[in-house]
C-alpha cells in the first residue's frame, strides 16, 4: 500500500501552524498521558503531575514545530512522543539527581530499578487488575518474580510489549520508534507476546492479564 497523503492538520503543522498543533495534541493527549504514566519513575509518581509534564511537552513542541517533518498522523505522533520522552528524561535527572545529592536525607537512586524500570512497570501493569486488598502481599511477591522473568526477555521484545500494550502504539508507530521495518516490528511483536505468555504460564499467572492492544488507527 502506498503512502497516504498528509491530512490537512498534518500539512498545517509542517508549515508551523501552532493552532493545528494544539488540535493534534488535544486529540492525542490521552495516549501521551498513558506514555508519561507508564514511563514515569516509581519514585516520582506521587511527586510529578502527569498533566504538568504534558504541559512542558506541548510548550516544547511549539518551540520545535519547525523541526516536525511528519507526513501523517503516525509520524507526527512519534515526533511528539520523542519530545515527551526527552521531557521525562530531564525530569528524572532533576528530581532523582537532586535526591541522590541530598546526603542529609541519605536518599539514593535505586539504580537497578531505574535500569530495569520497564520490566517492573510491565509486571505492575499486568498484575494491577488482579489486585485486591487481601492479595496485596501476594501481588508484591508475584510482581517481583514476574519482573525478574520479564527482565530475561530481549530488550527490544520488552519494548515492543510496552509500546503496543501500554502506550497504545500501532505496529507502524512501533516500527518508527524502534527504527525497524513494519514487518520486522510485527514479527517481533508475535515473538514477544508468545514469550510473555510462556512466562505467565510458568509463574501460574493467567495470560488474560495481558491487556489487548487498542483498535488500530492507521497503517
Amino acid at each position: 500500500m502506498g503512502t497516504m497523503p498528509s491530512e490537512p492538520t498534518v500539512q498545517a503543522i509542517r508549515k508551523g501552524d501552532v493552532d493545528a498543533l494544539a488540535r493534534f495534541f488535544t486529540r492525542h493527549r490521552e495516549r501521551l498521558r498513558r506514555m508519561v504514566l507508564f514511563r514515569l519513575h516509581p519514585r516520582l509518581k506521587n511527586r510529578l503531575d502527569p498533566d504538568d509534564v504534558l504541559q512542558e511537552v506541548y510548550l516544547d513542541a511549539v518551540r520545535r514545530i519547525e523541526h516536525c517533518k511528519g507526513e501523517d498522523e503516525g509520524t507526527v505522533y512519534v515526533w511528539l512522543r520523542l519530545i515527551a520522552q526527552q521531557t521525562l528524561i530531564d525530569a528524572h535527572r532533576r528530581h532523582l539527581g537532586a535526591a541522590a545529592r541530598d546526603a542529609g536525607r541519605e536518599v539514593r537512586i535505586d539504580e537497578k530499578r531505574a535500569r530495569d524500570g520497564i520490566s517492573v512497570t510491565i509486571a505492575d501493569g499486568l498484575l494491577a487488575q488482579r489486585s485486591t486488598p487481601s492479595r496485596k502481599a501476594v501481588r508484591r511477591e508475584e510482581g517481583e518474580r514476574l519482573a525478574q522473568a520479564i527482565e530475561g526477555m530481549e530488550e527490544i521484545d520488552r519494548e515492543v510489549i510496552a509500546l503496543r500494550h501500554f502506550e497504545d502504539l500501532s505496529n507502524a508507530e512501533v516500527a518508527r520508534v524502534l527504527g525497524i521495518e513494519p514487518k520486522a516490528a510485527s514479527a517481533r511483536y508475535v515473538r514477544a507476546l508468545r514469550r510473555l505468555r510462556e512466562i505467565l504460564e510458568q509463574l501460574g499467572i493467567d495470560s488474560t492479564a495481558i491487556p489487548p492492544p487498542r483498535p488500530k488507527r492507521g497503517p
